[in-house]
C-alpha cells in the first residue's frame, strides 16, 4: 500500500482549488522528500517515517491516509526506546510511575512522543526538521525537546539524525530509537535473508524485559544470514560490528537486491522484530535501531544523562542497492 501525499508535498491541502477542504490524514500532516528516485514521506505524528522507496521499491512498510502507524511502524522514540518494567523507574530514590502504555505486560512502552504532534522547525528541498516537547510530568519530571531531521542525502540514501535538548535545571535520563520496518518492493518478505553483525543478544522474560546477556548462537546468530520465513523473534542485540564508524543490518532479496538500516557509533543496540501480525503482510521486519535497550531506567544499561542545556544527537538511515 503506498500512501497519498500531499500534491506540493509541502503542505496538507489539495492543490489548484480555491477554498478546497483540506486533506486529512490520520498521522497528521505530511511532509514528502524527493531527490532523484528517491522519496520520503514523513509524519506530523511522531516525527514518523511512512514511506521511504527508490525507483519505485518501496523500502519501507506504510499504511493507509485514514490510519495511525499499526505496530508503532516508522515512528521516533524518546525519551526511552522500547519499554520500562512496569512504568516504575527510581530518580535519587524516589519512585516515578509511568503510565502503563502496554497493558497487556503491564509496561511503558515506546517512549512519551508516540501519539505526540511534531512541529515544523526547518525546511529545504532534501530534508525537513521537526520538534516536539516533552513537558515536565508523573513519571518523567523533566522538559526536553526531541527534535528529528530526516534527510535525502544522494548516494547515502535516508539519514535521520535525532536530537533530544535538555530544557530542564537537573540532568535527565533517556534512551533514543526509531521503529522502521524494512521491505524489499513486491519480494515477500519470508523469502528475504536477514544478515545482523551483532555478537551479542539479550535474554528476556515472557514481558520482554531484559534479565543478561549472551553470546549469539544457533537460531538467533545472524551473522551470516537467515531465511526471514524461518524466524519468529523479538530480540535485542548488541556487540554490533562497527565498521567505520557504522553498524550495517540487511535484508537481501534471492535476485541480489538488498536494503540496509544502518546506525553510528551513539547506537550500540539494535532490537530486530519479525511479526505475522503486520496488516495485510504474511510477515513484517522491524529493524529499531536504539541507544540503549528495553528498561534501561532501571538496569542502567545504555541509559544516558543530559546535563542542564545540553544535546544528544543519533544518527541512523536506510540505504540500498537497487
Amino acid at each position: 500500500m503506498t500512501p497519498s501525499t500531499p500534491d506540493s508535498g509541502r503542505t496538507d491541502t489539495d492543490s489548484g482549488v480555491t477554498g478546497a477542504t483540506p486533506r486529512r490524514y490520520a498521522s497528521g500532516r505530511q511532509y514528502e522528500l524527493r531527490r532523484g528516485d528517491a522519496l520520503a514521506v514523513i509524519t506530523e505524528l511522531a516525527a514518523g517515517l511512512r514511506l521511504f522507496s527508490r525507483g519505485g521499491v518501496q523500502l519501507t512498510e506504510t499504511y493507509g491516509d485514514e490510519s495511525i502507524p499499526p505496530g508503532a511502524t516508522g515512528i521516533t522514540l524518546a525519551p526511552w526506546a522500547n519499554r520500562v518494567e512496569d512504568g516504575v523507574w527510581y530518580l535519587d530514590g524516589k519512585k516515578q510511575q509511568l503510565d502503563i502504555t502496554e497493558v497487556s505486560r503491564n509496561n511503558a512502552s515506546h517512549g512519551l512522543l508516540r501519539n505526540a504532534s511534531y512541529e515544523l522547525v526547518d525546511e529545504s528541498e532534501f530534508s525537513v526538521t521537526l520538534e516536539a516537547p516533552i513537558f515536565p510530568q508523573h513519571g518523567y519530571p523533566f522538559l526536553v525537546r526531541h527534535r528529528v531531521q530526516y534527510m535525502l542525502a544522494g548516494d547515502l540514501g535516508l539519514v535521520v539524525h535525532q536530537t533530544l535538548l535538555n530544557d530542564s535545571g537537573s540532568r535527565a535520563p533517556f534512551v533514543l530509537g526509531s521503529h522502521p520496518y524494512l521491505r524489499l518492493g513486491d519480494v515477500p518478505a519470508g523469502e528475504l535473508v536477514l544478515t545482523v553483525g551483532a555478537a551479542s543478544r539479550l535474554v528476556a522474560d515472557e514481558r520482554l524485559i531484559p534479565r543478561s546477556s549472551e553470546p549469539v548462537s544457533g537460531d538467533l546468530d545472524l551473522r551470516s544470514g537467515r531465511t526471514v520465513s524461518e524466524l519468529d523473534i523479538d530480540v535485542a542485540y548488541t556487540d554490533l560490528a562497527f565498521d567505520g564508524g557504522v553498524a550495517r543490518q540487511t535484508l537481501q532479496a534471492p535476485d541480489g537486491r538488498s536494503v540496509s538500516l544502518w546506525q553510528d557509533e551513539s547506537c550500540h543496540y539494535v532490537h530486530v522484530f519479525v511479526t505475522d501480525q503486520f496488516p495485510g503482510r504474511p510477515k513484517a521486519v522491524a529493524i529499531e535501531p536504539m541507544t540503549g535497550p528495553a528498561n534501561a531506567f532501571n538496569s542502567g544499561d545504555g541509559l544516558r544523562w543530559l546535563s542542564a542545556g545540553e544535546c544528544f544527537t543519533m544518527t541512523w538511515g536506510i540505504s540500498a542497492s537497487l
